[in-house]
């Protein structure tokens, strides 16, 4: 059996898996907001309730940040009480058993890829837009985690080609300005909509809004659509994988894999552009799902 654990910032989710990947259990609780050791002690209280109902099991776990290669302890996560602790090392401390780390972007690249939306192409990108902005790459099968741990991290990268409202951009926690994570998160649509009409909506009800016709909000979706393009349209200049998958919140929004395809045609370096845009298959379950898939099957050894 596999176990995998979705640490976000305002829940944790654990599932256990069959080797076949047939869901064999489910829970979540709320994340202890800046809490860190109510943090370790939530995920260990979700990985007993797993075993209890689905039997022993490796364990795997997604985060909102990354290990430093060079310090091992969490950095660039915007649940920001993990940062610069040494979370790979206190939960197999508590846990007692070996635990494998990975970015929550990446988790979702490898559910896709494995037998997900993206299954059976060589190169995927994912990309979580919801509370933040992160992106996963996943090549043949592998997590693509580079020299720096910030593979596929294009939620730091400013707005390419910016137009006159978009530079220097708002102000994002990672200390700089115009991140395409203070355009393209929920909050990012948010304050777009706030800025254009005073209104204060979050995204869920600006994307509802858009669905029934509302004018303000339809505007404020085909913005977002457009720097969306732009932020794709880099990858695809970049990496030109052969499918991007959308999750987190916002890909639920379904007019955006109508206009994204349409909009990153003038910004891809490329007479036509093959790359498709294609939503999450397993949805908000994608990063727990792939989590657990952080072990391959012929390392399987606690009971599978």
């Amino acid at each position: 059996m596999r176990i995998g654990i979705d640490l976000g910032g305002t829940k944790i989710e654990a599932i256990s898996l069959d080797p076949g990947g047939v869901e064999r259990f489910r829970k979540r609780v709320a994340s202890p907001r800046g809490d860190y050791e109510g943090t370790i002690e939530a995920i260990a209280g979700l990985i007993d309730a797993a075993e209890q109902a689905a039997g022993p099991a490796t364990v795997g776990i997604g985060i909102p940040g990354a290990i430093s290669p060079a310090t091992g302890l969490i950095k660039n996560a915007n649940s920001t009480w993990l940062n610069g602790r040494s979370l790979a090392e206190d939960l197999t401390a508590r846990l007692r058993r070996e635990v494998r780390i990975a970015n929550d972007a990446n988790c979702l690249a490898l559910s896709e890829a494995a037998d997900g939306a993206a299954a059976g192409h060589p190169v995927v990108f994912a990309v979580i837009i919801g509370t933040g902005t992160g992106g996963g790459i996943v090549t043949n099968g592998r997590i693509v985690v580079g020299a720096n741990a910030i593979g596929g991290e294009w939620g730091h990268n400013p707005m390419p080609w910016p137009d006159a409202d978009e530079w220097p951009g708002p102000p994002c926690y990672c200390g700089r300005t115009g991140c395409l994570e203070t355009f393209l998160s929920g909050p990012g649509m948010a304050l777009s909509h706030r800025q254009r009409t005073g209104e204060r909506l979050d995204a869920g009800t600006v994307a509802r809004r858009a669905s029934e016709g509302e004018a303000a909000a339809v505007e404020t979706i085909g913005r977002y659509a457009r720097r969306l393009a732009k932020g794709l349209a880099s990858i695809v200049n970049v990496l030109d994988p052969d499918v991007i998958v959308l999750g987190g919140g916002l890909s639920n929004i379904d007019e955006l894999y109508r206009q994204v395809p349409s909009l990153w045609k003038e910004y891809v370096f490329s007479d036509h552009v093959a790359t498709r845009l294609v939503k999450a298959m397993y949805g908000d379950s994608s990063g727990v799902r792939g989590a657990a898939w952080l072990w391959g099957t012929d390392e399987l050894s606690q009971g599978a």
